[in-house]
């Protein structure tokens, strides 16, 4: 079967993505008129037809559902082609990393890559939203999940988010030392409302914690959290793995090896259909070697 016309496959991959005939022809500069004339030419070629079109809405068929992942795939494809070939964008590897990651871990050792590649102009962006790593520019995307991601995505495990409480030595000396998990009871809690505390207290045996009483605050991200810690404000429920230099510097104490869990990690996740664009790799390899340690056995 000859290729249907490039139009047509550009205008599906559109209407596909969007399940709107009017924003493809806004993103193709088409009137809606041509983009639903190219779609019908592909239906009469296939001889099926891609959409159900219902009042104020529509849906891919079967055959729609079925052949919009490959051909969105195959855009992906030509376009890194192209940007590959052009050299520009190749010597620009764009980061968008969850803020705790970004200033705990990446923007201290990123200058180790670039030392090793100075060829690749590295662009990091910490924001906490997620971007779409499919069909924008960003080129890695560093995210907390439960499990790896599919669908056209790779993911990478870097490190388990697993948790500890940490607090500096200066608020633990306050009561005489920190012996016994019950005796973090005794200290002021940072984000005392945080589910981390639950699971934590449960699994060293310690019944009954409440953040009744307890002044609220919400820092949320670790680093926030890690930063007041320091300052002596409060227990921190937090990933060791992440805070290792505070820790060896007698910045912060982990006064217990144990570790909770709630399934999390930290996830390095990029386009399955850039895996081979030597930035993307080169950032990979260096990536998977540099936090190696972080997913030893302790």
């Amino acid at each position: 079967m000859a290729l249907p016309p490039l139009s047509a496959i550009r205008a599906f991959e559109a209407v596909a993505r969007h399940l709107s005939f009017t924003r493809a022809a806004e993103e193709l500069g088409m009137t809606q008129a041509a983009v639903s004339y190219q779609i019908k030419l592909l239906e009469e070629r296939l001889g099926t037809a891609l959409f159900l079109r219902k009042p104020r809405q529509i849906e891919l068929s079967v055959v729609g559902a079925r052949l919009a992942p490959q051909v969105r795939q195959a855009f992906d494809l030509l376009r890194d082609a192209f940007a590959d070939t052009a050299g520009a964008v190749d010597g620009q590897l764009s980061i968008s990393a969850v803020p705790t990651f970004a200033g705990q871990w990446l923007a201290q050792n990123l200058g180790l890559f670039q030392i090793a590649h100075p060829e690749i102009a590295v662009r990091l962006n910490a924001e906490s939203g997620l971007v779409d790593l499919l069909h924008g520019e960003v080129d890695i995307g560093i995210r907390t999940l439960a499990e790896p991601q599919s669908n056209g995505l790779v993911s990478h495990l870097l490190v388990k988010a697993d948790f500890s409480p940490l607090l500096s030595p200066v608020l633990a000396e306050s009561i005489g030392g920190v012996k016994e998990p019950a005796d973090l009871l005794r200290l002021p809690i940072l984000d005392p409302e945080d589910d981390w505390l639950n699971k934590w207290f449960t699994a060293a045996g310690v019944r009954g914690y409440s953040a009744e009483g307890r002044p609220a605050s919400m820092l949320g991200w670790q680093s926030l959290l890690g930063t007041a810690a320091m300052a002596g404000r409060g227990v921190a429920m937090l990933t060791p793995a992440l805070f290792r230099d505070e820790i060896d510097g007698g910045r912060l104490i982990q006064p217990f090896p144990l570790l909770a869990s709630d399934g999390r990690g930290y996830y390095m996740v990029y386009a399955e259909s850039r895996r081979n664009l030597p930035k993307v790799r080169l950032f990979r390899d260096w990536m998977l070697q540099a936090t190696a340690y972080m997913r030893e056995p302790s």
